[in-house]
């Protein structure tokens, strides 16, 4: 019997979540350095797939090992693609926003974020594409929207008429993403039942808090706060 879905949170914007057919699925892998990563993510064992937002390092710093380590497939933007093939990584497919891609019984689409991209290795800034989100639709059609760092944007209300997820794990800290304010108004706009916020909290200057967008949402989501190493489902 196929078990439900569920999600745990490593710290930041990482997160492991599990297909109601065993499939882990992780998506911006930082764990090394860290400061809001439980220990146990150090050890986060077998990946069937990793999907990367965009290149800054607090996004996809652990891509290259934890996909040597497993074996899983990687799905990024295509320039950022490119780099880890570069990096000595096999199994990568790169996309553009608005390609879908099925994989291990999942649909994977790529969609838009307006946010920066760039990978900084050895002091110098390499240009890794654009900045994107996923919408996944899981075996059981249990489907989420992972936002990546994002602004908010208007064609959230496509994203929401198009795809109809459930659960949407947004950026909440601020100064490089959406705020509380911001990410309500995405709840909204999405339709999404759930909202898991992430990116906040791990620095002093991503003020955004749960407690906040709980306030601004009122009844119409449930707010999903999860403690870093906690899994929901």
């Amino acid at each position: 019997m196929a078990k439900a879905l569920s999600f745990t949170w490593l710290g930041h914007a990482t997160f492991l979540i599990q297909s109601p057919a065993g499939k882990r699925v992780l998506f911006d892998p930082w764990v090394t350095g860290n400061p809001s990563s439980p220990a146990s993510a150090k050890n986060i064992g077998s990946v069937d797939l990793i999907l990367v937002t965009h290149g800054h390092s607090d996004h996809a710093g652990d891509v290259v090992p934890i996909a040597r380590a497993s074996g899983a497939q990687v799905v990024a933007p295509y320039e950022l693609s490119v780099f880890f093939q570069k990096k000595g990584l096999q199994n990568v497919t790169g996309m553009n926003p608005g390609g879908t891609l099925n994989v291990l019984g999942l649909s994977v689409t790529m969609v838009q974020a307006f946010h920066s991209s760039s990978v900084d290795e050895d002091g110098k800034i390499t240009y890794a594409g654009v900045a994107t989100g996923y919408v996944v639709r899981f075996e059981d059609r249990t489907t989420i929207y992972f936002a990546g760092d994002t602004a908010l944007f208007g064609d959230m209300r496509l994203i929401g008429e198009l795809y109809r997820p459930q659960i949407a794990f947004l950026p909440i800290g601020d100064h490089f993403t959406m705020g509380p304010e911001q990410a309500a108004k995405a709840c909204e706009w999405l339709g999404a039942q759930q909202v898991v916020p992430m990116h906040y909290g791990t620095f002093p200057v991503l003020t955004g808090t749960p407690a906040k967008l709980r306030e601004l949402v009122g009844q119409r989501v449930q707010v999903v706060e999860l403690q870093p190493g906690e899994t929901a489902s």
